[in-house]
């Protein structure tokens, strides 16, 4: 086992490297690093390479070199192992890595399982070696980790960004616009993106943003842009900050959480915001957006709108559809799940639940689905996949008045004699201490993974036995936002809609405990009871 592995040290300053015969005729991989900066490689002849590099003045900043060995590389796994490097070794966050995203992909090869398992050992061995200081557990775990723009873009993901770069070199579209259900890697292919037209030579003096609707993600995604090589806190936008000054590209994150002059808190800040751009409050943050950008790049999700201040899909439609604009628009769909271990078949349960549509039950031999009776060990096996894997957070829909908002001592939602409060913040609640022992609500978890989540579904959804259909009741609906202005039908699509987003966080798993008693007999009949 110590020696499937290899790693030794060379002068690149002063071109010294030991004088091993497979620096010269063997796939390997290998680091180039100064203390903060690091640049991950591979090659079949490593010593003609590091030739190469030193004659390149990017590479002139490095004075060391780490060559990694082992006698069961061939190129396909030093390929592979390249990727996978890049991709831990930016979200340890050890060093800041220099390399430029274009190429990686998820590359399948022979025995490339038994390569995966290898990794971990490779992993070990470079933290004996202090090159990394994190386990491979807690880097997953990470925001940097899940959103970086190093991540190997399945097939789907990959065509669509080589199809989006071309259509944006050819100036041929204005418009560009991302379907994709929840965990289909929006997000991912956005960040993709945003750090590939940064470090292209043509675009440097092009104005680039990402626009980050939800104020809870924005400020994650202002850390993970600060420390990303080549990316700057300052290219995430609040959709405010784009009617400050015109772009040349903007890339809209979670466009379905862009908002209209409805419903909202800040109207007397979305009127002037408007007037600012010779706007009238007809328009919203979206025609804010392409009138502020030759070219805009939306992601987008129909189904998690959650509220009346949402861009629907028929508002979202129209506007993409306006004849003049038909020939400036191009089309592309994520239809692969990348997030829940369930994959599409667990989603498509999910829609056909919360539609009144099951038709048989969940079984899956890679994702856990459970609804529990009793609360107390709802809440019990939650605190314990936390202690065992992290990421394990409650969440539910908005069912229960924010009291502790107010006063910090009380409690929010009480079940079963077991009290708990809502989230004491949004922005990066998922990552604070407090949140294993408080609800998330809609605001502070959309956008966000788990690894397992524990959904409540409360007293604003039910089940009509007689008629057969999901029912929502109003009154036990304390969004205020959320449903003021809204009519019944309305209000059943976002609260629909929240739960939708709810059950697709969980990357393992995800548990339900249903306070409806009639929803809860249905659901029953179709997910496995603890």
């Amino acid at each position: 086992m110590k020696k499937m592995f290899e790693i030794t040290e060379g002068d690149f300053k002063n071109s010294n490297y030991n004088d091993e015969p497979y620096l010269d005729n063997w796939p390997m991989l290998y680091i180039l690093e100064n203390g903060k900066q690091a640049y991950i490689g591979e090659s079949n002849h490593v010593r003609t390479r590091m030739s190469q590099h030193a004659m390149n003045k990017e590479k002139q900043i490095f004075n060391k070199v780490h060559f990694i060995y082992s006698k069961m590389f061939n190129q396909s796994v030093t390929f592979d192992y390249e990727s996978k490097l890049i991709q831990y070794i930016v979200a340890d966050e050890l060093f800041q890595v220099t390399n430029k995203n274009s190429g990686i992909a998820d590359k399948q090869y022979f025995n490339k399982v038994k390569y995966d398992e290898k990794f971990e050992v490779l992993w070990r061995k470079l933290q004996a070696k202090k090159l990394v200081k994190h386990s491979l557990e807690e880097i997953e775990n990470s925001d940097l980790f899940k959103y970086s723009p190093y991540k190997e873009l399945n097939d789907c993901q990959r065509k669509a960004v080589e199809e989006i770069l071309a259509k944006v070199r050819e100036k041929s579209v204005n418009r560009v616009v991302v379907n994709g259900m929840p965990g289909s890697g929006k997000t991912i292919v956005a960040v993709y993106l945003m750090k590939y037209l940064s470090d292209c030579e043509e675009y440097a003096d092009k104005k680039i943003g990402f626009v980050v609707p939800q104020t809870s993600l924005r400020k994650t995604m202002k850390a993970i842009f600060k420390s990303i090589y080549g990316l700057s806190p300052s290219q995430i936008l609040s959709p405010s900050d784009v009617t400050k000054k015109k772009y040349d590209i903007v890339l809209v994150d979670e466009a379905h959480r862009l908002h209209q002059y409805k419903n909202i808190s800040y109207m007397g800040t979305f009127k002037k915001n408007c007037e600012k751009i010779g706007l009238t409050t007809e328009a919203d943050e979206l025609d804010w957006i392409i009138k502020q950008s030759e070219c805009t790049v939306l992601f987008y999700d129909s189904m998690q709108v959650v509220g009346p201040s949402g861009i629907d899909f028929e508002r979202f439609d129209k506007k993409m559809e306006d004849a003049f604009q038909k020939r400036m628009i191009a089309y592309y769909t994520l239809s692969t799940q990348m997030r829940v271990q369930g994959g599409n078949d667990y989603i498509d349960f999910i829609k056909n639940a919360l539609n009144g549509q099951c038709e048989k039950k969940y079984v899956s031999n890679t994702y856990d689905f459970k609804m529990y009776n009793d609360f107390t060990a709802f809440e019990k096996d939650m605190y314990q996949k936390e202690n065992a894997e992290g990421l394990a957070r409650m969440v539910a829909g908005y069912a229960w008045p924010w009291i502790s908002k107010k006063d910090n001592t009380l409690k929010d939602i009480t079940i079963q004699n077991v009290s708990r409060m809502w989230n004491h913040c949004t922005e990066g609640w998922v990552h604070t201490p407090e949140a294993i022992d408080e609800v998330g609500c809609i605001h502070s978890i959309q956008g966000y993974d788990l690894n397992y989540a524990y959904v409540i579904l409360g007293d604003d959804i039910g089940y009509d036995k007689e008629k057969k259909e999901i029912i929502v009741r109003p009154d036990n609906y304390f969004d205020k936002n959320g449903k003021r202005t809204a009519s019944y039908e309305e209000l059943l699509e976002y609260i629909k809609n929240v739960y939708y987003v709810l059950m697709t966080r969980g990357i393992k798993g995800t548990y339900l405990y249903v306070c409806d008693e009639a929803l809860r007999e249905y659901l029953s009949e179709y997910i496995e009871m603890v």
